[in-house]
């Protein structure tokens, strides 16, 4: 198939791989963006392993707690400015604490406030504010101890990550030093038993792929592999990585000394996941002056 100047510009700022090697690497896989991806891995020509983390949409993620329990919602808006205005944040705060009691999303949608369904308050906010938004999606977690955080808070409760740590026992202080962690880490699981095997599979081949391009014998590929993967387990599981506070132990060490276990979590960032499409602000403003 005919690769476009798009596609490689795109796969480029994904990588950082030089042109040629953008154009060659969705040649061999048919424009296949994630494939490109990882065959750049496997020539060791990608500078960067994930995509790009453009945020598609704007609004406010809020945490909210009560006891045991920890939620985390999602409201999206078109534009940022609607996430500064007192009106969204007091409607998202509402639907926070709505939440708790809420089983999924579409419940909680169908949930009343103040005698009104949430789906039909939101669609006034909509009226009133003149920009269209959505309820996307909410995730909850229990513990002994849920402990919340929000990074880039635009009010109290909600910004632009909201974290929930549930942990075995009472440990704020820890907790909140968790949940900063996860804020900056993302961590792709708990533990390595809770991650993808889909994922787990896919970063084997890739590292057997890398492994072979070196020409070794396969007994000392085999090892490159496991060490390899072991390092790979650390990054991406919040137990198994560095902890930021203190980088000489993981966040499971770091937890044992502190006399808790961290037991589950929620990291949810506005916009992750969505595609946005991207306009020249001159051009945008042109067509809006041709009417």
């Amino acid at each position: 198939m005919a690769i476009t100047a798009a596609q490689v510009k795109e796969l480029r700022e994904m990588t950082g791989a030089g042109m040629m090697d953008a154009k060659k690497a969705l040649t061999e896989t048919d424009g296949d963006m994630d494939a490109a991806i990882d065959w750049l891995r496997t020539k060791g020509l990608a500078k960067a392993a994930k995509k790009s983390g453009r945020t598609a949409a704007e609004g406010l993620v809020a945490v909210k707690v009560d006891g045991g329990v920890g939620v985390a919602v999602e409201i999206n808006s078109e534009t940022d400015f609607v996430a500064k205005n007192a009106e969204f944040q007091e409607m998202v705060s509402k639907i926070a604490e709505a939440a708790v009691s809420a089983s999924d999303v579409e419940a909680l949608a169908n949930k009343e406030v103040g005698g009104k369904a949430i789906k039909d308050m939101i669609t006034d906010k909509i009226a009133t504010i003149g920009e269209n938004m959505t309820l996307r999606r909410m995730a909850k977690v229990e513990g002994a101890q849920v402990v919340s955080y929000v990074h880039n808070a635009a009010a109290d409760g909600m910004g632009n990550i909201g974290v929930l740590v549930a942990l075995s026992g009472e440990n704020e202080a820890f907790g909140r030093q968790v949940a900063m962690h996860i804020a900056a880490a993302n961590p792709a699981s708990l533990s390595e038993a809770d991650l993808d095997p889909a994922v787990v599979e896919k970063e084997r081949q890739i590292q057997i792929d890398i492994a072979k391009e070196s020409g070794k014998p396969d007994a000392v590929i085999e090892k490159m592999i496991v060490g390899r993967m072991k390092k790979f387990m650390a990054e991406v599981t919040l137990l198994g990585q560095a902890f930021v506070v203190n980088p000489d132990v993981t966040v499971a060490q770091a937890a044992k000394e502190a006399g808790v276990e961290v037991t589950g979590y929620i990291r949810m960032q506005v916009g992750e996941g969505i595609e946005k499409k991207e306009e020249d602000f001159a051009a945008e403003v042109a067509k809006a002056v041709q009417g």
